[in-house]
């Protein structure tokens, strides 16, 4: 399989802080705090594309269980101590990063999850994004602005869309293109969906970090599903944040993580 493509910034003597993102995202959407966390808070921070995302490759087979097996051969290539790597992963990333830490809790010292808990989802949710998604005819458009158009009559919130933009790119014919690979990750949306378990718990020191106006981590996750999995977890609470608590409360969230990696 090849190798995930990934950013690798700051002393690479450093504790390693390695982060994965959510579905339909870029390493991008953490670029400004990944740059925070190597330059201010002194880390060897990793930023990853998952497959079907980004600048990684495209397959159509997208599963929790192979994502955290392209994660492990990517530790395998930087060569990162376990003993000082924490994993970071946001949404789907840190379904990714569940499944790694309770699978193979020797590789990573420490767990950071964003805003997402164990527990199923039926992934709903997304239908908005992906009708908007493929009503861009990429044949058709000639500008992002009709590309954000076509988005904007299933998906009303700016943020949204803008999000969503950032997998649009001109290939060298000047046409445009996704950098996702929509049919598969369509294909493969209930894989998405699915609860994390584990025969044994993670018993690592885990930080679960919630947006304050976000309903993906709930009052029964941090009594039951998340506690069950990961003795050692807390919770903490951004407030007035979404599900995009790294967006929108770049700072709460840089020393939240800072503070509990260097702990």
């Amino acid at each position: 399989m090849p190798l995930l493509h990934y950013l690798d910034q700051g002393d690479p003597s450093a504790r390693s802080l390695v982060i994965l993102h959510g579905l339909f995202g870029t390493l991008d959407n953490w670029q400004t705090l990944a740059r925070r966390w190597a330059e201010e808070a002194g880390l060897r921070v990793v930023s990853v594309d998952m497959r079907n995302h980004g600048r990684s490759f495209h397959s159509p087979e997208h599963s929790y269980a192979l994502m955290a097996q392209d994660v492990l051969a990517l530790f395998d290539h930087l060569a990162l101590d376990p003993s000082r790597l924490t994993l970071l992963g946001h949404s789907m990333g840190g379904k990714v990063a569940m499944t790694l830490a309770l699978g193979y809790p020797e590789r990573l010292a420490q767990l950071i999850v964003a805003d997402i808990a164990p527990r199923f989802s039926n992934m709903e949710h997304q239908d908005d994004i992906i009708a908007g998604l493929q009503a861009v005819d990429l044949s058709a458009i000639q500008t992002r602005q009709q590309a954000e158009a076509a988005l904007a009559r299933t998906i009303p919130q700016p943020g949204v869309r803008q999000f969503l933009l950032k997998n649009l790119y001109r290939r060298e014919d000047n046409s445009f293109a996704w950098r996702i690979n929509l049919p598969a990750l369509v294909e493969n949306l209930a894989a998405v969906g699915e609860e994390i378990t584990a025969a044994q718990p993670f018993i690592k020191p885990t930080l679960f970090l919630r947006g304050g106006k976000s309903d993906y981590i709930t009052p029964e996750d941090k009594l039951t599903g998340i506690p069950v999995l990961f003795p050692n977890s807390q919770v903490v609470t951004v407030p007035d944040a979404g599900h995009w608590l790294h967006a929108e409360k770049p700072e709460e969230v840089f020393g939240l993580v800072k503070n509990f990696v260097l702990m």
